[in-house]
């Protein structure tokens, strides 16, 4: 359930609202009242909800939220959430997919600049584990897959999951194709090396005193870096 060290899946702050010029116009849409006369429809309602969850989330996570809340950030009456939305589980969905999306963005931004296949493996070590104990980025992955899902959601759940081991493959496959990784068994040692990075980042989460006096990130990355190093390299 990767985040980001680098870059937020989710902003550090509140999103302002479209046409927003500067903080006094974010700090208007915290107070937005709602005005049942005209509320707004299609597009325009989920964007607003969507940056109004997205601000809650940034600042104070999941557990706590509530539809209410984000249709008073939004200056939107609670039903008007409801009829876009259902219930909270498939707002947080939408929300995730957005994260995921703008977080797949930034690494491959860094990623492109990276000038080698270690590089590459370094960002993606430090965009998929949290940041630190009680990280909202994966507190929103967590909130979202113990959430009961039909069959849509598992494939949306699945498909953003099934991203991440991709470009894990990908920077292995060029790294050993360039002679600078090993010859390994790529999609196995997706699977172990996401697996591996899934354990650390819960123990993060957890708070496990191991992290506070060492880096999750080098750690990890020096697990697979001793597994891809080529024979006879030291």
């Amino acid at each position: 359930m990767p985040t980001s060290e680098t870059g937020p899946a989710l902003p550090d702050r509140p999103l302002p609202p479209e046409g927003a010029t500067g903080p006094a116009d974010a700090r208007a849409a915290a107070r937005v009242p709602v005005d049942r006369k005209r509320q707004p429809s299609g597009d325009e309602a989920r964007g607003r909800a969507m940056r109004a969850a997205i601000s809650l989330i940034a600042e104070k996570g999941t557990a706590g939220l509530r539809m209410s809340d984000i249709a008073a950030r939004a200056g939107m009456s609670t039903g008007h959430i409801l009829y876009h939305f259902g219930k909270k589980d498939r707002l947080l969905l939408e929300v995730l997919v957005w994260s995921q999306a703008d977080l797949w963005a930034r690494f491959q931004q860094a990623a492109d600049r990276a000038a080698s296949p270690a590089e590459k493996l370094d960002l993606f070590v430090r965009f998929y584990l949290p940041r630190h104990q009680g990280d909202e980025r994966y507190a929103l992955w967590t909130q979202v897959m113990i959430q009961g899902h039909d069959e849509a959601g598992r494939r949306i759940l699945t498909e953003l999951l099934d991203g991440w081991d991709e470009r894990l493959e990908a920077i292995l496959r060029e790294g050993r194709d360039l002679g600078h990784f090993a010859d390994v068994d790529l999609p196995e040692f997706t699977i172990r090396a996401v697996a591996m990075l899934s354990g650390i980042s819960e123990d993060v989460m957890f708070g496990r005193s191991r992290w506070q006096h060492s880096s999750a990130h080098a750690f990890a990355l020096s697990a697979l870096e001793r597994e891809l190093r080529p024979t006879g390299r030291a």
